[in-house]
């Protein structure tokens, strides 16, 4: 007998959970009786009036909800991850399943409206919303089914990596979702996904079987290799552009229940040789560990240096792997020993928790050379608002070719970048210069960033997928001509 699991979690979940269906029935119900017509921005930026039949039409065709202003629901579903952000759409669709996704399409087409995708909310720049237009709230599609014996799961949009590895887990297994438990899988996927366990197992769009997505037209494509193989190919890596994607199927693989990790931390007076040891020591470490390193400033103002590593596989040969790096030097503690991989994957939820405020910058590199070690020690503030951290690349992920999938950046060495997070608005300005200014001074020496983190213009999203976005332009002028799906490392139907 197949051992099958399958977990559901009700339409209210999610952005909903703090507001009973009912009430939030009632509000919405209420907002439509009062209101006569609504005010929209279209995708050309100017104002449309949709009238109340029209509207009602929409909310008459969902099993969810139809959320706008005026009821409390509206203001719970339109928070974002990223406190900065406070964007007001016209109109929120609250999809219970991929049919209201479709009507909800559809019905933006039908108007040309803006429209924006929230999955786990967790755009650092807030593409998720939008002002005026249409959301698309998939936060309460919350299916997860996971077949243990076929290592394979069947994930809806909304679900955070948290929830799926809660899940895989119980077999011993793993999906490639992310370093922050809270952040959606669907957002993750289509930007490629990067994860812990990707030196052994590659990027999440490398364990992606197929895809059931809605298009621009409205209609329903199921995407794999062997069907719509050209939306399959541009889905992994080629972000939001393409359609609402209504459910994933993966490949899972072997991962704990408990894993090798831990961090070596370090004086940062002893960074330059430190790091210039972790470059070699990095460049030549088994695809079963990631070793990575970060830097930051405590409360107090002490600087430090940490090696952070994970070794997936057996923890004898994960002793002897790391036993070079945890020699060297004088390190100030050492946390490294066997611990609960679930426990792993949620140990930044708290620090990086909903509402704070967070400005990112990142790129990936080739190698970290003297001459960036240099700027990244020399030129990294003393505020503990603003960390620097890396994710360790190459293994399996270089060994899919760069036109297999969308993703372009296989033979990078590592992904750096610097998160500033701090709690008080009043400090926006002057927080985002610290982290734009730091990032300015070694930036240089990137080639190219990661979609998933980096809001950049159409120039530099061109050049980022290399020759990759040819194809994808094309890609897109099939299935998005109007580019109706814009809020994110936007392709142009042009190009």
């Amino acid at each position: 007998m197949k051992r099958r699991e399958f977990c559901k979690t009700a339409v209210a979940a999610g952005t909903l959970a703090s507001l009973p269906m009912s009430q939030a029935m009632a509000a919405a119900l209420d907002a439509l009786s009062v209101l006569s017509s609504i005010t929209a921005t279209r995708l050309t930026g100017e104002q449309t009036i949709i009238d109340k039949a029209a509207v009602k039409e929409l909310r008459d065709s969902l099993q969810g909800q139809l959320l706008m202003p005026g009821n409390g629901a509206y203001d719970v579903a339109r928070r974002l991850w990223n406190g900065m952000i406070d964007k007001h759409p016209a109109l929120i669709a609250f999809c219970a399943n991929a049919d209201d996704i479709a009507h909800a399409v559809s019905f933006a087409s039908d108007y040309e409206l803006l429209v924006a995708i929230k999955g786990g909310a967790h755009s650092f720049s807030g593409k998720s919303s939008c002002d005026g237009g249409l959301m698309i709230d998939l936060s309460g599609m919350k299916g997860i089914e996971v077949d243990a014996e076929k290592r394979i799961a069947r994930v809806q949009p909304g679900v955070l990596g948290g929830e799926l590895d809660v899940q895989t887990q119980l077999h011993g297994l793993a999906a490639m979702t992310g370093t922050v438990a809270h952040t959606g899988i669907a957002g993750l996927t289509l930007g490629g996904g990067l994860s812990r366990v990707s030196r052994k197992y590659g990027l999440m769009i490398d364990s992606l079987r197929s895809a059931d997505i809605v298009t621009a037209d409205g209609r329903h494509r199921h995407a794999s290799a062997d069907e719509n193989p050209d939306l399959y190919w541009a889905l992994r890596g080629g972000g939001g552009n393409f359609g609402v994607v209504t459910s994933f199927e993966y490949d899972l693989h072997p991962v704990g229940p408990e894993v090798l990790a831990g961090s070596v931390v370090y004086p940062y007076e002893q960074g330059r040789d430190l790091l210039s040891f972790y470059q070699d020591f990095a460049a030549d470490a088994p695809d079963e560990l990631n070793v990575a390193f970060s830097l930051g400033t405590s409360p107090e103002g002490e600087r430090s240096v940490s090696i952070n590593i994970i070794y997936v596989g057996d923890p004898a040969a994960g002793e002897r792997a790391i036993e070079p790096l945890r020699k060297y030097g004088r390190p100030m503690s050492d946390s490294t020993g066997l611990m609960q991989y679930n426990s792993l994957q949620t140990g930044a939820d708290e620090a990086l928790r909903h509402g704070l405020m967070y400005y990112l910058k990142s790129g990936f590199i080739d190698e970290f050379s003297p001459e960036l070690i240099d700027d990244l020690l020399g030129n990294l503030p003393r505020d503990a608002a603003v960390l620097v951290f890396t994710d360790h690349l190459r293994g399996a992920i270089a060994r899919v070719g760069q036109d297999e999938t969308a993703f372009a950046h296989r033979n990078a060495f590592a992904l750096i970048g610097v998160l500033g997070v701090w709690a008080e608005p009043a400090r926006n300005e002057a927080n985002i210069a610290k982290v734009r200014g730091y990032y300015n001074s070694w930036h240089d020496h990137t080639i190219g960033y990661y979609t998933n983190l980096n809001e950049e213009g159409e120039k530099r999203t061109h050049s980022n997928y290399g020759p990759n976005y040819p194809r994808l332009a094309k890609i897109k002028n099939r299935y998005d001509p109007k580019n109706m799906f814009r809020l994110n490392a936007n392709i142009s139907p042009s190009g």
